[in-house]
């Protein structure tokens, strides 16, 4: 099984490759906060807009309708007040390979 890299040597390994990458010739741009966010420089309108939203439609109505529905499509189940007697049962033993070697009886 192969062994997962710890925290520290994914740190390490990172710090590695940014060196390695700067090293070579690459540099880091650095922006203002915020500035990615920027459409065209300027702010997105939309996003940061406080308008009502719309309303919601209510479904709890609906919901208890359905509910109603399919209760009344369901048949309703028999209550059994009788206990079946607990009888002798049937016991599979099986191998160790999984195959049956015979049926016993159990009380």
């Amino acid at each position: 099984m192969k062994k997962r890299a710890s925290k520290q040597e994914i740190r390490d390994s990172l710090k590695q490759d940014i060196e390695r990458y700067l090293s070579d010739g690459g540099e880091v741009h650095e922006f203002e906060r915020g500035e990615s966010g920027l459409v065209d420089g300027r702010y997105n309108e939309q996003a940061m807009s406080f308008e009502k939203r719309q309303e919601r439609t209510p479904v709890s109505d609906v919901l208890r309708a359905i509910d109603e529905r399919r209760d009344a499509r369901r048949k309703p189940q028999k209550k059994t007040t009788e206990k079946r007697s607990s009888g002798p049962k049937k016991k599979v033993i099986y191998d160790d390979f999984g195959e049956p070697l015979r049926v016993v009886w159990e009380d």
